[in-house]
């Protein structure tokens, strides 16, 4: 993903050698660790009603490049994830050679997934070429990246956090007032709810759609608090920070609406319902008396918390399979099966928060420019002196 500042590329299949990714633009001399970036990796492997590939899966980075004594040198940083699962694949995911004796093609296409529309693009008639990439695995190395980004803006006070608003249909009843308080509780609970006293219930939908063979998607929020105003520009299309932060979270695999503050609500109410009106104190400055609009106005933060809301499908994979047709003989049949999650939701909220991350970074850096932290910060506190006189 190409930004203003930042480059990011991941690669890699989900039963493959590994994941890989490279990170560009990050300034010289951020304190950063390998553990900082494992807790975030962990993070995204929990969550009830995940499949059997998190059991398998311990998820570790491997640093090559760009970090020298716990520091950022400002040149690319590389990371690697080793799949500890490809030892069970190593021969149908093999790099070179044939597909072993007896191997069968991925051949019928699940309704929702990449693997035909993928396949028709690429020409591939195993679709197992496609579904590799395609899939949620992908987002460790997301995750991985997002942490060194996190990393950045706890540098300027900038926190980031999420939770799980809704799942299989359930909306959570109660839940605390701040967003803060949310995200705490949600990492509390391992549906990541805002409320781990309704964990149970949640669960409980979780298992029977088991049962059926069936999966779940859910609705998930994510914020960042201590924005400065003045990221993003009204200026050209592609330099809105709203279409910047929506284009991120909606390339989440499976996310299929993305909303910014009360984002479809604004369509059903008169303006005066809509607009945070302006005010101004001494000792804090300008500030909004709410935050409908979810921190953004014009495409510009305006100082308020950045509040984001994404919908995401069930998966595609069902352990009760739809219709399909086999590509090769052109016949109904059903879905192949391949191990899944009943609902990576939980999951999902944490890759939104790496994908936050990193867009916010990158509009910080656009904005402030610099290549090592100490100039950064000094240019920062130039702005914040601005911000607070202007």
């Amino acid at each position: 993903m190409s930004l203003q500042r930042l480059r990011f590329l991941t690669a890699g299949e989900s039963h493959g050698k590994g994941l890989v990714a490279i990170l560009e633009g990050i300034p010289a001399n951020l304190e950063i660790s390998t553990e900082y970036i494992n807790r975030e990796l962990a993070r995204r492997q929990k969550g009830y009603g995940r499949g059997g590939r998190m059991k398998i899966e311990k998820d570790k980075v491997e640093i090559i490049s760009g970090i020298r004594f716990g520091k950022t040198l400002g040149s690319p940083i590389s990371l690697i994830i080793w799949n500890r699962d490809y030892e069970n694949w190593k021969n149908r995911m093999a790099v070179e050679g044939q597909p072993p004796e007896g191997y069968k093609p991925f051949t019928k296409p699940r309704p929702g997934h990449a693997d035909l529309a993928g396949g028709i693009k690429y020409n591939q008639r195993d679709l197992r070429n496609i579904l590799e990439r395609s899939s949620a695995r992908e987002t460790a190395a997301r995750v991985a990246v997002g942490a060194i980004c996190k990393r950045f803006l706890e540098e300027f006070g900038i926190k980031i956090g999420s939770y799980v608003r809704v799942l299989g249909g359930y909306s959570v009843k109660e839940m605390p007032l701040d967003l803060w308080s949310r995200h705490l509780k949600a990492e509390q609970s391992e549906v990541r709810i805002p409320n781990p006293l309704e964990d149970a219930f949640v669960k409980n939908i979780i298992d029977k759609a088991k049962e059926k063979g069936e999966t779940l998607g859910g609705i998930i929020e994510v914020f960042a608090l201590n924005v400065p105003p003045g990221l993003g520009s009204h200026i050209q299309w592609d330099k809105r920070l709203d279409g910047r932060i929506a284009q991120a979270i909606m390339s989440i695999q499976a996310i299929k609406a993305v909303e910014i503050g009360i984002g479809t609500q604004a369509g059903f109410l008169p303006g005066s319902k809509v607009m945070d009106e302006i005010g101004w104190k001494e000792d804090k400055g300008y500030f909004r008396y709410t935050n409908r609009l979810g921190g953004l106005e014009g495409g510009i933060t305006n100082g308020m918390p950045i509040v984001v809301r994404a919908t995401m499908k069930p998966i595609p994979t069902l352990m009760s399979p739809l219709r399909s047709v086999d590509i090769e003989t052109k016949e109904e049949a059903l879905a192949m099966k391949e191990r899944s999650d009943v609902t990576a939701v939980p999951a999902a909220s944490v890759v939104a928060e790496a994908m936050l991350a990193i867009v916010l970074a990158d509009a910080l850096l656009e904005k402030l420019g610099g290549d090592y932290m100490e100039e950064i910060k000094e240019r920062f506190e130039l702005y914040m002196k601005h911000i607070k006189e202007f």
